[in-house]
């Protein structure tokens, strides 16, 4: 059965050619898929873990049934109790419990260190899928139990990890004509949030660095408008661009050297797109056009740049090789286009299209083609890429005075919307690579 459901994924995978969004169950009837059924059980605990014991099977059930692919059932349905790591599993009981995949695991604690270990079975075939263990600091259980669901994800559905990953946004706080705006950052799954600014500067548009250690974004103060580039690590933040225009979109190269960004023209009429290095602090243009051209993204190998551009009357997406060459209009449906992101495996572009009154998230293939609307509403906006390329995250907007922006990530076929969890309201979300 676990190979049947992985073959209606990839099933689903190349529907997604299709120019409107598909996803597909057991049947391929009912245009849904059918959430595998994985039965996660207690994790055993040496003396003092077991608090972080069922945590972490809590935290890989929650990953699991955020992906839209597993159902985790209810402990309360499981027939057999697992004593023993070593235990061999009485499969009929788990297939009367109706689960299709089941996880064992085991928590040991020592010291500050703490362990983690997993074996994944196939119910119906009685098949061992594999296991492995983790050994980090006890205040990283959280991560580990991610590691975890990353590798039972994988085994199971085929797809590359990326439940170990962080989201830098806007926390935004404060009435709507007044909103304080911080920079923030949490896991994917909304836990461990942190303030990283002190919110006396407007903040824009946020971005990892491949490394994960570094994010840069723009800052509005009251007289300038500036890039930083913030260290996770120590705290420290840097100007790497103090200009006299305005400043918008910065974003790092695939390699970590360079910064690219939009830089408003003398005259405020215009922008164009520069890349700054880092090592030299040289700022060099790209891009030479009476409009307004921004939100630049590279591609993964770092040798083309979409962006979107207002030079044929609406804002539309084009893609350039990275020294400006080649510039090319990719997007040519009704409506505006802005802010596309190319995704990490370079298939695909995510954008935000505004038409008849309200706005959508999709993805097209890089040339244009294969558009397809994951989503629309009142406002949307900001999509990030998984580093698996198989989930978009964005942004909301509500209507009204009490309304606000709210993170939202949905599957690239366009099935399993839902909210991403936040404290105050957020924007601007942009999802790490996996981090080390």
């Amino acid at each position: 059965m676990i190979k049947l459901f992985r073959a209606l994924l990839i099933f689903m995978v190349v529907a997604l050619s299709a120019n409107h969004a598909l996803a597909v169950n057991g049947t391929v009837t009912s245009g849904k898929i059918d959430p595998l059924p994985i039965a996660i059980t207690p994790f055993i605990a040496n003396a003092g873990s077991e608090n972080d014991a069922a945590a972490i099977s809590g935290v890989i059930a929650n990953d699991l049934a955020r992906s839209g692919y597993f159902s985790p059932l209810a402990p309360e349905s499981f027939i057999e109790k697992i004593t023993s790591f070593d235990q061999t599993p009485n499969f009929a009981s788990w297939s009367q419990a109706k689960a299709q995949a089941l996880v064992m695991g085991n928590v040991t604690g020592s010291g500050d260190k703490i362990t983690v270990a997993f074996k994944l079975y196939d119910v119906n075939t009685q098949a061992f899928l594999g296991g492995s263990s983790f050994t980090a600091p006890s205040k990283l259980s959280r991560r580990l139990a991610h590691k975890v669901a990353d590798l039972i994800y994988n085994k199971i559905t085929g797809f590359a990890p990326y439940f170990d990953t962080r989201i830098v946004y806007v926390d935004e706080t404060g009435p709507k004509n007044a909103r304080i705006k911080k920079l923030a950052m949490m896991d994917q799954d909304g836990f461990n949030p942190r303030i990283l600014s002190n919110g006396k500067e407007i903040l824009l548009t946020p971005r990892f660095s491949p490394t994960t250690q570094e994010i840069t974004y723009s800052a509005i103060g009251s007289d300038s408008s500036r890039v930083y580039i913030y260290n996770i690590d120590t705290g420290q933040k840097e100007i790497v661009g103090d200009f006299k225009n305005m400043s918008f979109a910065p974003r790092f190269s695939p390699d970590g050297q360079k910064v690219i960004m939009s830089l408003e023209s003398d005259d405020g009429r215009n922008a164009n797109i520069y890349e700054l290095d880092l090592r030299s602090r040289q700022t060099r243009q790209i891009t030479n056009e009476p409009s307004i051209n921004t939100a630049p993204c590279y591609s993964p190998d770092g040798s083309r740049i979409a962006f979107e551009s207002d030079r044929g009357g609406s804002q539309q997406i084009y893609v350039m090789g990275a020294d400006g060459s080649n510039q090319q209009r990719v997007s040519f449906g009704n409506g505006a286009y802005s802010t596309p992101v190319w995704s990490p495996d370079g298939k695909y572009l995510a954008f935000t299209k505004q038409s008849d009154g309200g706005f959508g998230i999709g993805i097209m293939n890089v040339d244009g083609s294969g558009e397809r609307i994951l989503t629309e509403g009142f406002h949307n906006e900001g999509p990030t890429w998984s580093p698996n390329s198989r989930v978009v995250m964005f942004f909301r907007d509500t209507r009204g005075e009490t309304g606000g922006a709210q993170l939202w990530s949905v599957d690239i076929s366009g099935y399993n919307e839902q909210q991403v969890p936040t404290a105050d309201f957020a924007s601007d979300p942009a999802w790490s690579p996996l981090l080390k």
